[in-house]
Formats: structure tokens, C-alpha cells, sequence
């Protein structure tokens, strides 16, 4: 049977606004996190003054999961060429 992870709380501020967030992640990492989605709405807000800031966290939202996507599939294609490799 798989060992259940405890849940950790962690208060963190984003954009100005304090946010508790559950989950099995350290404090520490959940506090990175928080950290980089801060720093990518306040790089957003820069470039973009006129949006709001729901705008701003889906603009983030975005911005992230296409970097995500791009790095995914970058893994995905040096597994592929690891795998012809070892052929």
C-alpha cells in the first residue's frame, strides 16, 4: 500500500494578495512556486498596464503552461533520441 504524504499549509503573497495553499509539496518549494507566478504577473502588469488583474493571472496562466508544453515536448524528443541511441 502506497504511504500517504502529509499535506503541508503554506501561506505565501502573490500579486499583492495572501494566499494559503495545501499540498504534499514543501513549504519551501510551495513558497518557489509562488515566487515565479508572483514575478511572471508583475512582468506581465509591466508590459501591459491597461489589464486587470484576473487578465494578468490568465495571461500568467498561459504564458506558463505554454512554457511547460514547450519543455515537455523538448523532453519527450531527447528521450526519443536517447532511445535511437542505445539501438
Amino acid at each position: 500500500m502506497a504511504e500517504d504524504k502529509k499535506k503541508t499549509r503554506t501561506t505565501v503573497e502573490i500579486y499583492g494578495h495572501p494566499y494559503t495553499i495545501s499540498g504534499t509539496e514543501t513549504s519551501t518549494h510551495i513558497r518557489l512556486v509562488a515566487e515565479k507566478v508572483d514575478e511572471k504577473m508583475r512582468e506581465i502588469q509591466m508590459h501591459n498596464r491597461f489589464l486587470d488583474t484576473k487578465q494578468i493571472a490568465v495571461l500568467a496562466a498561459v504564458n506558463t503552461m505554454n512554457e511547460y508544453l514547450k519543455i515537455k515536448e523538448e523532453l519527450k524528443k531527447m528521450q526519443q533520441h536517447l532511445r535511437n541511441e542505445e539501438e
